[in-house]
């Protein structure tokens, strides 16, 4: 009978613990169209696979009273579990505890799941929901930060991080998925900053909105902090698993490799004239990415923000790629500070992860001005070629149409080591377009022409001139720059093959401590 009270304490013990703040607390989190901590990990996880840990710990803490209420778990559920049948690890925070705010015991719990994940080679997936340190709980509360911050920094290269941010991230709150790899935020519900309205309000005198201070379109537009803004928490945990499906689980490992029916040798004839003739008319990048891509499926990453880039996952014959390309249709695909970052942290996540990258090119060059110059584009843009001229996984680049000036450097050229430099006939491989050129080359002879007409006429006649030599990507296959001019129809097959030869690659960079990549 003793053990039979013991195993009926137990049970009634874990269901205290999944309970978390009570029936009332959660009542009030489904109330602002929020999910509760295990219903998120319920949702991601396969079906029965999850293993919670420490389900029993609570916090330690004596002071302003807090001795007095303690809940079972303390704020955070943590464990492991499968997704599409391969091991993750987990932490997700109870609003409905303490408001989701960080204790000791809770950043001690965050931390075993993450060392575990560590020791497994398995990724590690945060929901954050929480109000922040623990105030009662003072310098502990800031040290459990810093613990997890550690781990984030040991763990970053190692294995795949991802943040979603499901309800309030603030403070030292918000340095944790800044550190991860991914980070997606839900509309209207979530939010991240360093400081609130309220503060902003008293030191700057700034009157803003808790939406328009760090909401969802703040951080997926115009900070980059967050790489995908979702509907809900349903759509953001279906978008987790469907990015996990284009990750190894470590960095020791290739990412999973998906049988298709998509032949190898499917011929697109719509990319044959996907170009428009006019040189300075845009298209859309997008159309032939999903025109040579597996079954059409390409994964978006940083979709709104720095929209004049492109870059996200897509499969070629099943097998995980990264996806690189400028974008005409968007300030005609020039690169600037913000999407240099964008594409050089997309880069070296892909050469971490042993991902190859494709590179799709269609770049005017850099974005002039005064505002871009004081913004840093030298060193944003020096981020950018030092991630292509870092990467040792298999790189292939195809020149689309425009490839200018130091922009053509830059986007993964033969000299930062691309393995296959293709270019479509419609490539221009030039230090800038013909216009500029002749202005620097003629300038003089142009000045000496008076007559209006005269000078029309000699500048055309140059115009034509260079555009026959540059207009084209022959000068460059000519000194073996560009590997080979391929028809846009067959582009596909061709980089399936180059993709193909690549896979026993083996380049090793120098022997260093790590690089110093221009912050």
């Amino acid at each position: 009978m003793e053990n039979q009270q013991k195993v009926k304490n137990l049970i009634d013990l874990r269901v205290q613990a999944k309970l978390g703040g009570g029936e009332k607390r959660i009542g009030s989190q489904h109330a602002k169209g929020k999910f509760t901590a295990r219903e998120r990990i319920d949702m991601l996880l396969d079906d029965g696979s999850f293993e919670e840990l420490d389900m029993f710990v609570t916090h330690r803490c004596n002071n302003f009273g807090l001795e007095k209420e303690k809940y079972l778990g303390d704020g955070v559920v943590t464990g492991h579990g499968t997704i599409d049948g391969r091991i993750v690890f987990v932490y997700a925070q109870d609003f409905t505890v303490f408001g989701g705010s960080l204790s000791e015991t809770m950043a001690i719990k965050i931390c075993k799941v993450m060392d575990m994940a560590m020791k497994m080679g398995a990724p590690v997936i945060g929901i954050n929901d929480s109000g922040g340190a623990r105030i009662q709980e003072g310098v502990t509360s800031l040290a459990g930060y810093a613990e997890i911050f550690e781990r984030n920094i040991l763990a970053s290269g190692v294995i795949p991080q991802i943040s979603a941010i499901f309800g309030p991230c603030a403070g030292g709150a918000v340095y944790s998925p800044a550190l991860t790899d991914f980070v997606l935020m839900t509309e209207q519900n979530s939010y991240m900053f360093v400081t609130g309205p309220k503060v902003v309000k008293s030191v700057t005198g700034e009157d803003i909105s808790t939406e328009d201070l760090g909401g969802a379109d703040v951080h997926a537009g115009k900070s980059g902090v967050s790489h995908f803004k979702v509907v809900n928490e349903e759509e953001g945990i279906l978008l987790i698993r469907k990015l996990l499906s284009y990750l190894p689980q470590n960095n020791l490992e290739d990412a999973p490799i998906l049988s298709t029916n998509d032949a190898i040798d499917r011929l697109e004839d719509n990319l044959n004239s996907i170009v428009p003739d006019n040189p300075n008319l845009p298209y859309d990048m997008k159309n032939i990415i999903h025109s040579i891509v597996d079954n059409a499926e390409f994964l978006e990453i940083h979709r709104h923000y720095a929209r004049n880039i492109i870059v996200g996952f897509a499969r070629f014959d099943g097998i995980s790629t990264g996806i690189v390309a400028n974008q005409p249709n968007f300030l005609a695909g020039v690169l600037d500070c913000d999407a240099s970052r964008k594409a050089a942290r997309f880069v070296r996540f892909c050469d971490a992860f042993n991902i190859p990258v494709l590179t799709l090119v269609d770049v005017p060059g850099f974005l002039p001005g005064s505002g871009q110059e004081y913004s840093g584009i030298i060193v944003h843009g020096a981020k950018l070629m030092f991630a292509y001229g870092e990467a040792t996984v298999p790189k292939v680049t195809v020149t689309i149409r425009k490839s200018y000036g130091g922009a053509h450097d830059v986007m993964s050229c033969k000299q930062l080591r691309g393995d296959f430099n293709y270019a479509w006939p419609t490539a221009e491989i030039a230090v800038m377009g013909a216009a500029g050129a002749i202005e620097v080359l003629e300038g003089r002879a142009i000045g000496a022409l008076t007559d209006p007409d005269e000078k029309a006429k000699f500048i055309t006649e140059k115009v034509i001139e260079y555009n026959e030599k540059f207009a084209n990507p022959y000068q460059a296959a000519s000194y073996g720059y560009i590997d080979d001019v391929i028809e846009p129809r067959n582009t596909r097959f061709r980089v399936i093959r180059a993709f193909q030869a690549l896979q026993s690659k083996k380049l090793v960079n120098p022997m260093k401590k790590h690089s110093n990549i221009p912050l």
